[in-house]
């Protein structure tokens, strides 16, 4: 039997804890479980779910201390970020929940009969929207709190009146068992089946596999590496009853930086834009780790600028050995493939130190190479000779969460054109600021073109998450007694 071992994410030195892997039996009773209550939870009301994710939220807040100091460990995030994660954990199981109690999954669509004949003439139609049934919810990395075990995954799947069968990530391991004992706890608090929020683990691909196979798992939902999402929506493609999977993706995220802006404020940008890069390790589904500039001398000015606010900065060690071996060969990916170096930083003991390249805009478009992600503290400056090579050069990205335009507040036809080939690639696109930092909002939209997720249509941020785990239904000529449920599945 495998064992998952939690390690100390500064020394790479095993904590003392571990656990068995999850067996195929282990999943199988996980998901069982989550089905043998889907029907309820599909049926309970918005204060029922709400109830639920408020004292869910609540029991975060009260083992802060502990769930922090086991995720430092673990993950070498610092307190002050994790923190400030689980202040965002909660906030997201709260905003979940306020939509759940006002109604917004239980949305009805009413067309009263028409009498007549058709196409003017038609019966009386309600369209609803009932829960999918058990959620395959794969954790993430790089955010310990708010996309993993209680992450707004889970939040938006159980407001959407589905249970789910969570598998943790094995860079935490010791957190994720820790949460889902909250998790329990509170279930039984409240009279609710310990399988409504089900857990599984280990470290190699044979759990998530076997638990995106199943044949009771309705959807899956992911936050990871390209390859890894690939590799599961295939699995759930290839079920002999294919289910939605929602993944969200790899991004390499291009701040494109005009002379004009940079002419302006160029030391306030080059200093937010190291601050973005290094952030977390440069471990953000958003980092900017490209950078689209024209032949300019503004523009050779901010590299100067850039390179000194990254001089400043250290980055603290990367999640797990393995995250920090894959930086290192993406970063020696993107030199074969014909990028120079213009600086890096040596780095200290296991955190690595920025680094900061360089590449012609035709070398770019020519080598699909340098368009992969590398996950770290590392930005690829792409030089354009003209608007055209810009655009070229996004449009060779094909699709990413973000695309960031500084310089276009004034309206002419080549702003114009980079607006619209920045919204053609990315599912957000700023006009200030870095992508780092991803708003829960009602307007938010986390997801963009492959690469960057599996269904673009949908985001795994914000209010608009919950939809992805409803399906619409149509209710021709339904007796009164169901349509005075409101909405709410019997």
């Amino acid at each position: 039997m495998t064992t998952l071992i939690s390690l100390d994410a500064r020394t790479g030195q095993p904590t003392g804890e571990s656990w068995p892997a999850s067996t195929t039996a282990d999943i199988d009773a996980a998901v069982r479980a989550a089905h043998a209550v889907a029907a309820d939870w599909g049926a309970s009301n918005g204060l029922a779910r709400a109830t639920l994710l408020r004292d869910l939220a609540s029991a975060l807040e009260a083992d802060r201390e502990g769930l922090v100091t086991c995720a430092d460990r673990e993950t070498a995030l610092g307190s002050p970020r994790l923190n400030g994660e689980l202040d965002r954990t909660t906030f997201q199981l709260r905003r979940f929940a306020d939509m759940a109690e006002r109604g917004e999954p239980f949305r009805t669509e009413d067309d009263p009969a028409v009498t007549g004949a058709p196409p003017v003439g038609h019966p009386a139609m309600q369209r609803q929207r009932v829960p999918l049934g058990p959620v395959a919810m794969f954790a993430a990395s790089n955010f310990p709190f708010a996309f993993s075990v209680l992450g707004g995954d889970t939040a938006s799947a159980l407001a959407a009146g589905c249970p789910v069968v969570v598998k943790a990530h094995p860079g935490h391991p010791a957190l994720s068992q820790r949460v889902h004992t909250l998790i329990q706890a509170v279930l039984a608090r409240q009279g609710l089946p310990a399988g409504l929020i089900g857990l599984v683990q280990g470290a190699g691909i044979e759990v998530g596999v076997a638990l995106i196979r199943h044949p009771l798992i309705a959807a899956g939902a992911f936050t990871g590496s390209t390859r890894g999402g690939l590799a599961l929506q295939a699995e759930a493609n290839a079920r002999p009853r294919p289910i939605p999977f929602y993944g969200e993706l790899g991004a390499i995220n291009p701040v494109v930086a005009l002379p004009g802006a940079l002419t302006a404020q160029g030391a306030e940008l080059a200093t937010t834009l190291a601050g973005s890069i290094t952030l977390g390790c440069g471990q953000f589904c958003t980092n900017p780790g490209l950078l689209v500039m024209l032949d300019h001398p503004a523009t050779y000015t901010f590299i100067g600028q850039l390179q000194a606010a990254l001089a400043a900065l250290q980055p603290h060690p990367m999640l797990t050995p393995g995250i920090r071996q894959a930086f290192d060969a993406g970063v020696a990916q993107l030199l074969q493939a014909g990028a120079d170096l213009v600086w890096q930083s040596q780095g200290q003991g296991t955190a690595p130190g920025p680094h900061l390249l360089t590449v012609g805009a035709q070398r770019f478009m020519a080598e699909a190479a340098l368009r992969e992600e590398v996950f770290g503290p590392s930005n690829l400056i792409v030089r354009c000779a003209d608007v055209e090579e810009v655009l070229g050069v996004l449009m060779a990205v094909g699709g990413s969460l973000t695309v960031t335009v500084w310089g276009v507040e004034t309206d002419t036809a080549d702003h114009r054109a980079l607006v619209r080939t920045a919204m053609q690639i990315a599912g957000r696109v700023l006009f200030a600021g870095v992508p780092t930092g991803v708003a829960v909002t009602r307007a938010q939209q986390h997801g963009g073109p492959w690469p960057a997720s599996t269904a673009p249509m949908t985001t795994s941020v914000g209010d608009a998450a919950l939809d992805r785990f409803l399906r619409p239904v149509c209710l021709q000529d339904a007796p009164a007694w169901l349509q005075a449920r409101a909405g709410v599945p019997c």
